[in-house]
């Protein structure tokens, strides 16, 4: 025999949502979409000019308390694997932003000047030669290749 239908169109029934699933996985989604325009905004605030170094951190600390609340909701409310997926790979990629803004922040006058020299080349070789630049001014161990 067929499965019950409802009154849905003959779609087989499943257990509906109750209004405040469908709210909390709502929001959760929300939440989600704003951790991921957070934290693409702040690698592109940091790709922009390293004189915004500090937005792009502020920017990354939101991110990550974004994704935190994220993940702590998509957890206890057992969201989808997909809201899980998503707030653990983008925690993952916030992680890594804020190695290179600590990296940057470290050496950011070496890094600074590479980024003035890089944007007045105008050909390979003044290109490269920014890069020879960069790779003098870095401390011994890290210069060398």
């Amino acid at each position: 025999m067929n499965p019950p239908n409802d009154s849905r169109g003959g779609q087989p029934s499943q257990h509906p949502r109750s209004e405040d699933a469908k709210a909390s996985m709502s929001k959760t989604q929300t939440l989600l979409r704003i951790f991921i325009v957070v934290a693409l905004g702040s690698f592109f605030v940091y790709q922009l000019d390293i004189s915004y170094l500090w937005l792009s951190a502020i920017l990354t600390a939101a991110a990550i308390v974004l994704g935190i609340m994220v993940l702590i909701r998509a957890v206890r409310l057992k969201e989808s694997k997909l809201v899980l997926f998503g707030a653990i790979s983008g925690l993952a990629v916030a992680a890594m932003q804020v190695l290179l803004l600590l990296t940057s922040a470290l050496f950011f006058t070496q890094v600074r000047d590479y980024q003035q020299c890089i944007d007045h080349a105008l050909t390979e070789r003044a290109a490269s030669q920014c890069k020879t630049q960069l790779d003098e001014a870095m401390p011994y161990q890290l210069g060398q290749n």
